[in-house]
């Protein structure tokens, strides 16, 4: 059997994994692998953290998907000798005055609604854990069981391990033969046959399926150097300030993934704006931001849905879906790669889980192909 992915980000590799790990014969095609959303994204592994109301369906993916991410990291070890950049480091959620408890107390009530392991803490206990916090916030909250992955290690080794398998070249339209996709065509002219067909690419890059509930909402991310010697921070700290979200990822060589702003104004550059309100929060949090040094500001949009849970779904008997992972990507990578791996090769899955994740839960996917 061979498959042709579109999208060489985390779910289309991901998938390719599980699809070779079964014996399949996996192209990928893409003209930047590794360098869309997945290569901005944080990387934060942390259902707990980022509970929501209103989100129960997704919910359950996240941490379904949470759990099954230290034996993903391991197969991906056994097969190619290289292991990712995954830490069990936990979260810290902090509120940085009196006036942000009241969503500090929300978000635990939440938690503890639908059974998330997380314990309130005083300030002075936040501090003890995290010494560089600010001495001046108002509480916090232990998720012990959150996770973080380096996305940019995962996808180093994944594209490596796949670099012969690759086609650098952009999909500019499907083929078909009656009423199934047969294969892609690419931007060079050429014509790539294929069992199964999969769509994996962000927002743009689908070529031949609309009418998909998607749209882009951009982060800005940067990412600051401290000492290698002496990290800022060992946990991931999560802060509510005036309201508004913001997050410090710590690296094994010292340096903060900073973010992450969400907007939807088309604008594909940095903004400025953007830049300063997230670190002017970052320090109110972590005051010893100001001491470190600006190594990279980088914006990608995320392929959006209305519910943020992703596309995932047959479309016909040659073309599965799989995109609009919205923010949670990274954290969705095993889940959206088993799922994928099942529809393509036809296995049983549960029907209500496949339900949740359908592309035509916002209405019917149209699809135009080309005559193999």
């Amino acid at each position: 059997m061979h498959t042709v992915i579109v999208g060489a980000g985390i779910i289309g590799l991901a998938t390719a994994f599980e699809l070779r790990a079964r014996g399949v014969e996996v192209t990928i095609i893409d003209p930047a692998p590794g360098l869309g959303a997945s290569h901005a994204a944080a990387g934060m592994l942390a259902p707990t953290a980022e509970t929501t109301w209103g989100q129960d369906q997704l919910h359950r993916l996240m941490s379904c998907s949470a759990k099954a991410y230290p034996e993903f990291i391991d197969r991906i070890f056994q097969a190619t000798g290289q292991r990712a950049a995954y830490v069990e480091n936990s979260t810290l959620v902090i509120a940085a005055e009196l006036a942000d408890m009241d969503a500090l107390l929300e978000l635990k009530r939440l938690q503890d609604s639908l059974g998330f392991s997380a314990e309130r803490l005083m300030p002075s206990a936040a501090r003890k854990l995290e010494p560089a916090l600010a001495t001046n916030i108002a509480g916090a909250i232990y998720c012990a069981a959150d996770q973080q992955l380096d996305p940019r290690s995962l996808l180093k080794i994944l594209i490596s391990y796949f670099e012969s398998s690759i086609v650098h070249e952009t999909v500019v339209g499907l083929l078909s033969h009656g009423s199934k996709t047969c294969g892609v065509i690419t931007s060079s002219g050429l014509r790539i046959p294929a069992d199964q067909v999969l769509l994996a690419a962000g927002l743009g890059q689908i070529p031949g399926v609309s009418n998909l509930a998607l749209r882009p909402v951009y982060g800005d991310i940067f990412r600051l150097q401290g000492s290698t010697r002496f990290p800022l921070i060992k946990r991931t700290v999560r802060g509510i300030v005036h309201r508004e979200p913001v997050y410090l990822v710590p690296r094994a060589d010292g340096s903060l993934v900073l973010g992450a702003s969400s907007r939807e104004d088309g604008q594909e550059q940095v903004n400025v704006g953007q830049l300063h309100a997230l670190l002017d929060n970052a320090r109110r949090l972590v005051p010893g931001i100001v001491d470190t040094t600006l190594n990279e500001a980088i914006v990608r949009a995320r392929p959006t849905t209305p519910d943020d849970r992703p596309l995932i779904g047959r479309v016909d008997a040659g073309l599965v879906l799989s995109t609009g992972y919205s923010r949670h990507g990274v954290l969705l990578a095993p889940f959206g790669a088993r799922v994928g791996a099942g529809l393509l090769l036809d296995d049983p899955q549960d029907a209500h889980l496949l339900a949740a994740v359908s592309p035509e839960r916002f209405g019917e996917v149209h699809l135009q192909t080309s005559t193999f």
